[in-house]
């Protein structure tokens, strides 16, 4: 790692933080080229403007994950800028692990989406886990996250509801 390389040779004062799968307003709500939850969002709320009966989505909805909303990252971000001063890499996480399938579940009940959800396990599910252990951030820093996944959702729809028309055009 760079960091730690500078840090030893020539005493930059670095750390190195390893967010789990972030999410939160002005998040990258590409029609190609999203990570899940944002696809999610503009996928729900697209049908339902455009009045489409169902969206298909990729695997089975099996894998795992763990979601970190962006404000807490930043959080975390500022206490271990303040209180870390170690050259070891620190997760910052929720430790809360959540399905695909429980995720599509939540957003499709946050957006009001009542379409059929079709998964395609033909397509890949992706990686089976994605979970972090972010228990030294609290230890070393006092990090722990605070967002609740649904009232991040609840924030984030917000935000994409208001936002989408001026964003999508940017």
């Amino acid at each position: 790692m760079g960091a730690q390389a500078y840090r030893d040779e020539y005493g930059l004062n670095s750390i190195y933080l390893l967010p789990a799968n972030l999410y939160g307003p002005r998040d990258h709500f590409h029609p190609t080229n999203a990570h899940v939850i944002p696809d999610l969002i503009r996928k729900m709320i697209d049908a339902q403007e455009a009045g489409e009966r169902e969206i298909v989505l990729w695997g089975d909805g099996s894998p795992t994950r763990e979601f970190l909303y962006v404000e807490d990252c930043a959080d975390g971000i500022v206490l271990a800028a303040q209180r870390y001063d170690g050259a070891e890499p620190v997760n910052l996480g929720t430790g809360v692990e959540t399905s695909i399938r429980e995720t599509v579940d939540l957003v499709a009940e946050l957006t009001g989406y009542e379409g059929e959800i079709v998964w395609d396990a033909s397509m890949p599910n992706g990686q089976p886990r994605r979970s972090l252990d972010a228990s030294r951030a609290k230890e070393l820093f006092g990090f722990e996250a605070k967002t609740p996944l649904r009232a991040g959702l609840e924030r984030t729809i917000a935000w994409y509801r208001a936002s989408a028309p001026a964003y999508a055009s940017s």
